[in-house]
Protein backbone atom coordinates (compact mmCIF):
# COMPACT_ATOMS: atom_id res chain seq x y z
CA UNK A 1 0.00 0.00 0.00
CA UNK A 2 1.88 2.71 -1.26
CA UNK A 3 2.43 5.45 -4.12
CA UNK A 4 4.44 2.58 -5.96
CA UNK A 5 1.67 0.01 -5.95
CA UNK A 6 0.66 -0.50 -10.07
CA UNK A 7 -2.63 1.29 -11.40
CA UNK A 8 -5.53 -0.84 -10.17
CA UNK A 9 -8.19 -2.51 -12.42
CA UNK A 10 -11.58 -1.48 -12.70
CA UNK A 11 -12.57 -3.86 -10.29
CA UNK A 12 -14.86 -3.79 -7.10
CA UNK A 13 -13.52 -5.67 -4.08
CA UNK A 14 -14.88 -6.36 -0.34
CA UNK A 15 -12.85 -6.74 3.00
CA UNK A 16 -14.11 -8.24 5.71
CA UNK A 17 -12.04 -7.94 9.03
CA UNK A 18 -11.25 -10.25 11.92
CA UNK A 19 -12.94 -9.78 15.30
CA UNK A 20 -14.74 -13.48 16.28
CA UNK A 21 -18.34 -13.44 16.13
CA UNK A 22 -18.58 -9.83 16.96
CA UNK A 23 -17.30 -9.35 13.28
CA UNK A 24 -19.14 -12.25 11.95
CA UNK A 25 -22.36 -10.89 12.63
CA UNK A 26 -21.28 -7.20 11.83
CA UNK A 27 -20.81 -8.10 8.02
CA UNK A 28 -23.61 -10.26 7.85
CA UNK A 29 -25.26 -6.86 8.43
CA UNK A 30 -22.80 -5.20 5.75
CA UNK A 31 -24.15 -8.42 3.09
CA UNK A 32 -27.87 -7.65 3.90
CA UNK A 33 -27.02 -3.77 3.03
CA UNK A 34 -24.96 -4.24 0.12
CA UNK A 35 -27.37 -6.84 -1.39
CA UNK A 36 -30.49 -4.49 -0.96
CA UNK A 37 -28.27 -1.83 -3.08
CA UNK A 38 -27.25 -4.23 -5.83
CA UNK A 39 -23.73 -3.99 -4.82
CA UNK A 40 -23.22 -7.79 -3.31
CA UNK A 41 -23.64 -9.13 -6.99
CA UNK A 42 -21.34 -6.37 -8.49
CA UNK A 43 -18.17 -7.57 -6.25
CA UNK A 44 -15.43 -9.62 -8.52
CA UNK A 45 -13.38 -10.25 -5.02
CA UNK A 46 -13.67 -10.88 -1.60
CA UNK A 47 -11.10 -11.07 0.97
CA UNK A 48 -11.48 -12.09 4.40
CA UNK A 49 -9.57 -12.43 8.07
CA UNK A 50 -10.84 -14.84 11.08
CA UNK A 51 -14.44 -14.10 11.97
CA UNK A 52 -14.61 -12.54 8.73
CA UNK A 53 -13.74 -15.79 6.73
CA UNK A 54 -16.49 -17.47 8.41
CA UNK A 55 -19.19 -15.13 7.20
CA UNK A 56 -17.11 -15.18 3.83
CA UNK A 57 -17.49 -19.03 3.91
CA UNK A 58 -21.27 -19.04 4.74
CA UNK A 59 -22.39 -16.37 1.78
CA UNK A 60 -19.81 -18.45 -0.14
CA UNK A 61 -21.60 -21.81 0.38
CA UNK A 62 -24.94 -20.11 -0.20
CA UNK A 63 -23.77 -18.27 -3.12
CA UNK A 64 -25.95 -20.72 -5.85
CA UNK A 65 -28.94 -20.44 -3.70
CA UNK A 66 -29.40 -16.51 -3.91
CA UNK A 67 -31.43 -16.36 -7.50
CA UNK A 68 -30.12 -12.78 -8.15
CA UNK A 69 -32.90 -11.05 -9.87
CA UNK A 70 -32.27 -8.67 -13.14
CA UNK A 71 -31.78 -5.79 -10.64
CA UNK A 72 -29.04 -7.50 -8.63
CA UNK A 73 -30.49 -8.15 -5.37
CA UNK A 74 -31.14 -11.71 -3.75
CA UNK A 75 -34.96 -12.52 -3.87
CA UNK A 76 -33.76 -14.13 -0.47
CA UNK A 77 -30.92 -13.88 1.95
CA UNK A 78 -32.02 -16.71 4.13
CA UNK A 79 -29.55 -19.36 3.39
CA UNK A 80 -26.92 -17.34 4.32
CA UNK A 81 -28.24 -15.00 7.37
CA UNK A 82 -29.48 -18.58 9.17
CA UNK A 83 -25.89 -20.17 8.60
CA UNK A 84 -24.17 -17.36 10.28
CA UNK A 85 -27.13 -17.00 12.90
CA UNK A 86 -26.53 -20.72 13.64
CA UNK A 87 -23.02 -20.79 14.11
CA UNK A 88 -23.00 -17.52 16.03
CA UNK A 89 -25.01 -19.42 18.72
CA UNK A 90 -22.54 -22.25 19.76
CA UNK A 91 -19.31 -21.17 21.34
CA UNK A 92 -16.04 -23.04 19.35
CA UNK A 93 -12.96 -20.95 21.30
CA UNK A 94 -12.57 -22.61 25.03
CA UNK A 95 -14.43 -26.29 24.19
CA UNK A 96 -11.87 -26.34 21.35
CA UNK A 97 -9.00 -26.01 23.36
CA UNK A 98 -9.87 -28.04 26.24
CA UNK A 99 -11.34 -30.90 23.77
CA UNK A 100 -7.31 -30.45 22.12
CA UNK A 101 -6.02 -30.90 26.02
CA UNK A 102 -8.04 -34.26 26.36
CA UNK A 103 -7.34 -35.87 22.96
CA UNK A 104 -3.88 -36.43 22.28
CA UNK A 105 -3.11 -35.70 18.36
CA UNK A 106 -5.79 -33.14 17.76
CA UNK A 107 -4.94 -29.32 18.00
CA UNK A 108 -7.48 -26.55 19.07
CA UNK A 109 -8.02 -25.64 15.54
CA UNK A 110 -8.63 -29.03 14.13
CA UNK A 111 -11.19 -28.92 16.64
CA UNK A 112 -13.05 -26.14 15.51
CA UNK A 113 -12.78 -26.96 12.15
CA UNK A 114 -15.34 -29.85 12.99
CA UNK A 115 -17.34 -27.51 14.09
CA UNK A 116 -17.18 -25.15 11.14
CA UNK A 117 -17.59 -28.40 9.14
CA UNK A 118 -21.47 -28.14 11.03
CA UNK A 119 -21.76 -24.74 8.94
CA UNK A 120 -20.00 -25.64 5.63
CA UNK A 121 -20.83 -29.43 5.33
CA UNK A 122 -17.72 -30.78 2.69
CA UNK A 123 -17.12 -28.11 0.89
CA UNK A 124 -13.60 -27.72 -0.35
CA UNK A 125 -12.17 -24.33 -1.94
CA UNK A 126 -13.03 -25.91 -5.31
CA UNK A 127 -16.86 -25.63 -4.63
CA UNK A 128 -16.10 -21.96 -3.96
CA UNK A 129 -18.10 -19.69 -6.66
CA UNK A 130 -16.21 -18.75 -10.40
CA UNK A 131 -17.14 -14.87 -9.30
CA UNK A 132 -16.79 -13.85 -7.12
CA UNK A 133 -13.51 -14.51 -5.96
CA UNK A 134 -13.43 -15.09 -2.15
CA UNK A 135 -9.67 -15.17 -0.54
CA UNK A 136 -9.68 -16.65 2.97
CA UNK A 137 -6.48 -14.96 4.38
CA UNK A 138 -4.08 -16.85 7.16
CA UNK A 139 -0.90 -16.09 8.58
CA UNK A 140 2.21 -18.56 7.29
CA UNK A 141 3.87 -18.63 11.01
CA UNK A 142 7.17 -20.48 8.95
CA UNK A 143 7.09 -17.38 5.97
CA UNK A 144 5.88 -15.02 7.91
CA UNK A 145 3.51 -13.79 5.27
CA UNK A 146 -0.03 -14.19 4.41
CA UNK A 147 -1.51 -17.34 3.35
CA UNK A 148 -4.09 -17.24 0.91
CA UNK A 149 -6.90 -19.76 0.00
CA UNK A 150 -9.23 -19.39 -2.89
CA UNK A 151 -10.25 -21.53 -5.46
CA UNK A 152 -7.86 -21.32 -8.09
CA UNK A 153 -4.88 -21.75 -5.70
CA UNK A 154 -3.73 -21.34 -2.11
CA UNK A 155 -0.63 -20.61 -0.84
CA UNK A 156 1.98 -17.53 -0.64
CA UNK A 157 4.64 -15.81 -2.21
CA UNK A 158 7.51 -16.98 -0.44
CA UNK A 159 6.67 -20.66 -0.39
CA UNK A 160 4.36 -20.85 -3.68
CA UNK A 161 1.31 -21.58 -4.33
CA UNK A 162 -1.03 -25.03 -5.07
CA UNK A 163 -2.82 -24.60 -8.06
CA UNK A 164 -6.86 -26.06 -7.49
CA UNK A 165 -6.60 -27.18 -3.98
CA UNK A 166 -8.90 -29.73 -3.04
CA UNK A 167 -8.54 -28.58 1.04
CA UNK A 168 -12.01 -28.55 2.65
CA UNK A 169 -13.35 -25.13 3.30
CA UNK A 170 -14.13 -25.61 6.92
CA UNK A 171 -10.16 -26.40 7.36
CA UNK A 172 -9.71 -22.75 5.80
CA UNK A 173 -11.76 -21.01 7.60
CA UNK A 174 -10.18 -22.49 11.11
CA UNK A 175 -6.69 -21.27 9.58
CA UNK A 176 -8.08 -17.86 8.72
CA UNK A 177 -9.71 -17.98 12.40
CA UNK A 178 -6.91 -19.26 14.43
CA UNK A 179 -6.49 -17.21 16.84
CA UNK A 180 -3.18 -17.27 18.56
CA UNK A 181 -2.02 -18.73 21.61
CA UNK A 182 -5.37 -20.43 21.73
CA UNK A 183 -6.64 -21.43 18.56
CA UNK A 184 -3.33 -21.37 16.52
CA UNK A 185 -1.64 -23.02 14.64
CA UNK A 186 -3.34 -25.27 12.41
CA UNK A 187 -0.82 -27.64 10.66
CA UNK A 188 -1.84 -28.40 6.96
CA UNK A 189 -0.22 -31.23 5.38
CA UNK A 190 0.98 -30.45 1.55
CA UNK A 191 0.90 -31.99 -1.84
CA UNK A 192 3.61 -33.30 -3.20
CA UNK A 193 2.37 -31.68 -7.22
CA UNK A 194 0.48 -29.47 -8.29
CA UNK A 195 2.76 -25.98 -7.48
CA UNK A 196 3.19 -23.34 -9.69
CA UNK A 197 6.65 -22.09 -10.54
CA UNK A 198 6.59 -18.50 -9.29
CA UNK A 199 10.43 -16.67 -9.36
CA UNK A 200 9.42 -15.07 -6.11
CA UNK A 201 9.56 -18.01 -4.21
CA UNK A 202 12.69 -18.00 -2.51
CA UNK A 203 11.37 -20.47 0.50
CA UNK A 204 10.18 -23.38 -2.20
CA UNK A 205 12.74 -26.07 -0.27
CA UNK A 206 10.57 -29.67 0.73
CA UNK A 207 10.74 -29.01 4.39
CA UNK A 208 8.89 -25.75 3.62
CA UNK A 209 6.66 -27.62 1.29
CA UNK A 210 5.72 -30.49 3.62
CA UNK A 211 3.33 -28.37 6.01
CA UNK A 212 1.82 -24.92 6.26
CA UNK A 213 1.76 -23.78 9.76
CA UNK A 214 -1.30 -21.40 10.06
CA UNK A 215 -2.14 -18.98 11.94
CA UNK A 216 -4.85 -16.13 12.38
CA UNK A 217 -4.81 -13.94 9.11
CA UNK A 218 -5.04 -10.74 11.62
CA UNK A 219 -1.81 -11.33 12.98
CA UNK A 220 -0.32 -10.16 9.08
CA UNK A 221 -3.11 -7.91 8.09
CA UNK A 222 -6.68 -7.87 9.77
CA UNK A 223 -8.28 -6.24 7.58
CA UNK A 224 -7.57 -8.14 4.18
CA UNK A 225 -6.61 -5.94 2.11
CA UNK A 226 -3.40 -7.40 0.68
CA UNK A 227 -5.21 -9.55 -1.66
CA UNK A 228 -7.55 -6.19 -3.27
CA UNK A 229 -4.85 -3.31 -3.26
CA UNK A 230 -3.08 -3.74 -6.01
CA UNK A 231 -5.65 -5.36 -8.41
CA UNK A 232 -9.42 -3.45 -7.64
CA UNK A 233 -9.79 -0.23 -8.08
CA UNK A 234 -12.86 0.40 -5.74
CA UNK A 235 -12.21 -1.25 -2.55
CA UNK A 236 -15.26 -1.66 0.42
CA UNK A 237 -13.45 -2.30 4.41
CA UNK A 238 -15.95 -3.50 6.44
CA UNK A 239 -14.38 -3.60 9.73
CA UNK A 240 -15.93 -5.62 12.69
CA UNK A 241 -12.52 -5.23 14.51
CA UNK A 242 -13.13 -4.60 18.50
CA UNK A 243 -12.15 -1.47 20.70
CA UNK A 244 -9.08 -1.80 22.35
CA UNK A 245 -9.07 0.21 25.80
CA UNK A 246 -6.52 1.18 28.56
CA UNK A 247 -5.80 -1.05 31.25
CA UNK A 248 -4.20 -0.03 34.89
CA UNK A 249 -3.83 -3.32 35.56
CA UNK A 250 -1.82 -5.28 32.98
CA UNK A 251 -1.73 -9.05 33.88
CA UNK A 252 2.17 -10.73 34.01
CA UNK A 253 1.69 -14.14 33.59
CA UNK A 254 2.02 -15.85 29.75
CA UNK A 255 -1.64 -16.01 28.62
CA UNK A 256 -3.35 -12.71 29.62
CA UNK A 257 0.21 -11.21 28.77
CA UNK A 258 0.35 -12.82 25.15
CA UNK A 259 -3.66 -11.92 24.95
CA UNK A 260 -2.80 -8.08 25.59
CA UNK A 261 0.26 -7.99 23.93
CA UNK A 262 -1.46 -9.11 20.11
CA UNK A 263 -4.27 -6.62 21.22
CA UNK A 264 -2.07 -4.06 21.19
CA UNK A 265 -0.20 -5.03 17.47
CA UNK A 266 -3.36 -5.41 16.05
CA UNK A 267 -4.98 -2.13 17.07
CA UNK A 268 -1.98 -0.37 15.60
CA UNK A 269 -1.62 -2.59 12.21
CA UNK A 270 -5.41 -2.08 11.99
CA UNK A 271 -5.14 1.91 12.52
CA UNK A 272 -2.46 1.76 10.34
CA UNK A 273 -3.76 0.04 7.33
CA UNK A 274 -7.43 2.09 7.99
CA UNK A 275 -5.33 5.64 7.70
CA UNK A 276 -3.43 4.70 4.54
CA UNK A 277 -6.71 3.32 2.52
CA UNK A 278 -8.88 6.31 3.61
CA UNK A 279 -6.11 8.88 2.88
CA UNK A 280 -5.57 6.93 -0.99
CA UNK A 281 -9.70 7.20 -1.14
CA UNK A 282 -9.48 10.99 -0.61
CA UNK A 283 -6.66 11.73 -2.70
CA UNK A 284 -8.52 9.99 -5.87
CA UNK A 285 -6.40 6.65 -5.59
CA UNK A 286 -9.10 4.53 -5.03
CA UNK A 287 -12.80 4.57 -5.36
CA UNK A 288 -14.70 3.02 -2.25
CA UNK A 289 -15.63 3.35 1.86
CA UNK A 290 -14.09 2.29 4.89
CA UNK A 291 -16.56 1.61 7.79
CA UNK A 292 -16.29 0.00 11.17
CA UNK A 293 -17.88 -1.27 14.19
CA UNK A 294 -16.40 2.21 16.20
CA UNK A 295 -17.33 4.41 13.60
CA UNK A 296 -19.36 6.96 14.51
CA UNK A 297 -22.31 7.41 11.76
CA UNK A 298 -22.58 11.29 12.16
CA UNK A 299 -19.59 11.77 10.41
CA UNK A 300 -21.23 10.27 6.92
CA UNK A 301 -23.23 13.68 7.54
CA UNK A 302 -26.44 11.50 6.00
CA UNK A 303 -29.84 13.45 7.29
CA UNK A 304 -31.26 10.01 6.72
CA UNK A 305 -29.01 7.74 8.26
CA UNK A 306 -30.71 5.26 10.44
CA UNK A 307 -30.58 6.10 14.36
CA UNK A 308 -27.62 4.70 15.83
CA UNK A 309 -26.37 6.02 19.17
CA UNK A 310 -22.87 6.24 19.30
CA UNK A 311 -22.72 5.23 23.12
CA UNK A 312 -25.46 2.39 21.72
CA UNK A 313 -22.68 1.20 18.80
CA UNK A 314 -19.43 2.20 21.02
CA UNK A 315 -21.06 -1.06 23.47
CA UNK A 316 -21.07 -2.91 20.89
CA UNK A 317 -17.45 -2.49 19.83
CA UNK A 318 -16.16 -3.76 23.56
CA UNK A 319 -18.28 -6.91 22.86
CA UNK A 320 -15.13 -9.61 23.31
CA UNK A 321 -13.44 -10.91 20.15
CA UNK A 322 -14.53 -14.40 20.72
CA UNK A 323 -15.89 -17.63 19.07
CA UNK A 324 -18.32 -17.57 21.89
CA UNK A 325 -22.21 -18.15 21.02
CA UNK A 326 -24.24 -14.86 21.61
CA UNK A 327 -27.82 -14.93 22.63
CA UNK A 328 -30.33 -13.59 19.99
CA UNK A 329 -30.58 -9.67 21.33
CA UNK A 330 -26.49 -9.13 20.70
CA UNK A 331 -26.66 -10.87 17.48
CA UNK A 332 -29.36 -9.10 16.04
CA UNK A 333 -28.17 -5.73 17.13
CA UNK A 334 -24.62 -6.15 15.92
CA UNK A 335 -26.69 -7.14 12.46
CA UNK A 336 -28.28 -3.53 12.44
CA UNK A 337 -25.59 -2.07 13.21
CA UNK A 338 -23.54 -3.47 10.32
CA UNK A 339 -26.48 -2.82 8.26
CA UNK A 340 -26.77 0.73 9.30
CA UNK A 341 -22.97 2.15 8.81
CA UNK A 342 -22.16 -0.12 5.52
CA UNK A 343 -25.62 2.01 4.40
CA UNK A 344 -23.89 5.60 5.54
CA UNK A 345 -20.90 4.89 3.86
CA UNK A 346 -22.18 3.70 0.66
CA UNK A 347 -24.38 6.47 0.27
CA UNK A 348 -22.27 9.04 1.37
CA UNK A 349 -19.05 8.15 -0.83
CA UNK A 350 -19.62 5.42 -3.18
CA UNK A 351 -23.19 5.30 -4.30
CA UNK A 352 -25.63 8.38 -3.67
CA UNK A 353 -28.25 7.02 -5.93
CA UNK A 354 -28.81 3.97 -3.61
CA UNK A 355 -32.40 4.67 -1.52
CA UNK A 356 -32.16 4.87 1.94
CA UNK A 357 -33.43 2.01 4.10
CA UNK A 358 -36.93 1.68 5.12
CA UNK A 359 -35.60 0.53 8.31
CA UNK A 360 -33.04 -1.87 10.24
CA UNK A 361 -33.13 -5.91 9.91
CA UNK A 362 -34.82 -6.52 12.95
CA UNK A 363 -36.66 -3.34 13.90
CA UNK A 364 -37.35 -4.49 17.48
CA UNK A 365 -33.87 -4.51 18.36
CA UNK A 366 -32.53 -1.57 16.95
CA UNK A 367 -29.29 -0.58 18.36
Amino acid sequence: MSSDDPAPQDGVALCLSGGGYRAMLFHLGTFLRLNEAGWLKRLDRISSVSGGSIAAAALAVAWAELDFGADGVARSFDPVTKRIRRIGGISIDVKSALSALAIPGESAADRAARHYTQLLGDSTLQDLPATPDFILCSTNLGSGVLWRFCRAYMGDYRVGRIASPRTPLAHAVAASAAFPPVLSPLRLKLPSEGWIADPTNDLDTPAMRREAVLADGGVYDNLGLQPVWNDCRTVLISDGGGSMGPSARVHGDWLRQTVRVLDVIDNQVRALRKQESVQAFIAGEREGAYWGIRTDIAKYRLTDALPCPSARTLALSHLPTRLSAFDDERQERLINWGYAVCDAALRAHVDPAVHAPAGFPFPARGI
